[in-house]
């Protein structure tokens, strides 16, 4: 019960990745605030898997990427304590192709989508973080940032950016006892890795440490942690979650 009473907000939080961080956190007390953008069905499913949890879990519709929409999730997650205690920022999509045949929008969506939401929902839970001179942030990166992945110039990018961006974040808002870390995600078993080709798929595992894909929940472990008192003197840094691809 490390998180009993604490209050959590995952973007992206119904899905994959951010699915298994929320049922992480509500699982040992937390209420989570897990927001998503259209997918009524996944929504309903992970209240529905929560409901004998130590904690809670409320999904809310809004779209992240934007002012309006991140400032409404803040808000409404903020509502009865008026803080927050930890965000982590998840929400991504991926639209791979080479760069020489990139469509103009599959470019722009991308660094959007992955972008725009750090911005926003950094920028409105830090000041539900101020007052108390604590709290945790998280954002969701991935190993194409350091590797580079053929096909994924749009996607590596943004990620990229995310690391840079919480090194910075994480300059300013120490002072203040707010720490901002990077959870830098190697190839996941999620949806969003069954639309690989299976030949990419077999030569990243190969050429990994491991030997195989990982899992949700082993993500949503070290997200625990980062969000922990266990890692109150680490920020601004990137911890790699890749079974040795990197």
């Amino acid at each position: 019960m490390e998180f009993r009473d604490k209050i959590v907000v995952v973007t992206g939080g119904t899905r994959g990745i951010g699915r298994a961080i929320s049922l992480a956190f509500a699982r040992h007390g937390a209420q989570v605030f897990a927001a998503y953008l259209s997918n009524d069905e996944t929504a309903s499913s992970l209240v529905a898997d929560s409901a004998d949890l130590p904690g809670s879990i409320v999904v809310i519709k809004g779209d992240v990427s934007t002012s309006n929409g991140a400032q409404s999730v803040i808000n409404s997650a903020s509502l009865s304590a008026g803080h927050i205690d930890v965000l982590v920022n998840n929400a991504g999509i991926v639209k791979d192709g080479f760069l020489a045949m990139m469509a103009e929008d599959d470019w722009d969506s991308v660094i959007r989508t992955n972008l725009n939401p750090l911005f926003h929902c950094c920028k409105w839970g830090v000041r539900k973080m101020l007052a108390r001179r604590s709290g945790s942030i998280i954002n969701i990166s991935s190993v194409s940032a350091l590797t580079g992945t053929a096909g994924q110039t749009n996607y590596a990018a943004s990620k990229g950016a995310a690391i840079s961006f919480t090194k910075s974040l994480s300059r300013e808002l120490g002072p203040m006892g707010i720490r901002v870390n990077a959870l830098v995600a190697g190839l996941i078993s999620t949806d969003m890795t069954v639309g690989l080709k299976q030949d990419i798929v077999e030569r990243i595992v190969k050429s990994s440490s491991l030997g195989r894909l990982g899992t949700p929940e082993e993500v949503a472990e070290a997200a625990l942690f980062l969000g922990s008192e266990r890692a109150s003197y680490i920020t601004g840094q990137s911890l790699i979650v890749d079974g040795g691809i990197v």
